[in-house]
């Protein structure tokens, strides 16, 4: 918002007549005033309420210390709520939804076990992905293990609503780097993306789980 204000600036009197004085209101002349303007900015709202969420999770370990601190929990569903506000009435299942979205924080405890435990088996948990495909009807949740390991679960979708998309498990697979071993699908549901922008994702799911993803800055392939 612009605020201005009209200020007049005096020209130096000018004394055409010897016999006034130079300080006789008579002399003094303006000219035309000069407007000085002060600018303020506003930060739009789903700015502030984004960068609020990123804020709170950022030092979460993508949810493994939230665990224990139901206090941070509580401020984070907070901010997650204030975001499906914003995103009340967007559509989130266009092909917007279509990319590779890396994990930044979830109350998923399965994802989480996998990420805390890892080093017991040998490993190290790298990004956790959910790679959807909205034209081809296909979604894949993965879990990189560097340099070659990596477990996904396939699965088929289906636009419910605006917001809503089904999903149902094909199939599994746990892969080395010269290995790989199947595993039988084991379930169905459904996720609602409450806000969606270009870099980020908000989702609820069917168990009230929680998952803040944003745009990997790769497109994963199995």
């Amino acid at each position: 918002m612009a605020t201005c204000l009209l200020l007049p600036i005096p020209l130096k009197p000018r004394n055409p007549n010897p016999s006034l004085s130079p300080n006789s209101p008579k002399s003094h002349q303006c000219r035309a005033s000069t407007i000085t303007c002060s600018t303020t900015t506003t930060t739009p709202e789903p700015l502030l309420a984004k960068r609020n969420l990123l804020s709170l999770i950022s030092d979460e370990d993508r949810g493994i210390k939230t665990q224990k601190n139901p206090t941070k929990r509580s401020q984070i569903v907070e901010a997650i709520d204030a975001m499906a506000v914003l995103g009340s009435d967007t559509v989130t299942t266009g092909d917007s939804l279509s990319g590779t979205w890396r994990l930044l924080w979830t109350t998923e405890k399965e994802q989480l076990f996998i990420i805390e435990k890892a080093h017991l088996f040998g490993t190290q948990a790298g990004d956790v992905l959910q790679v959807i495909d909205v034209e081809k009807r296909a979604l894949n949740n993965v879990i990189t293990f560097p340099p070659h390991g990596v477990f996904f679960v396939r699965s088929n979708i289906e636009i419910a609503s605006p917001q809503r998309v089904n999903f149902r498990f094909t199939s599994a697979v746990l892969r080395g780097e010269n290995w790989e071993f199947p595993l039988p699908p084991f379930g169905q549901g459904w996720f609602e993306s409450v806000y969606l922008d270009e870099e980020i994702r908000v989702v609820k799911d069917i168990r009230g789980d929680y998952l803040v993803v944003d745009r990997a800055p790769y497109s994963w392939k199995e």
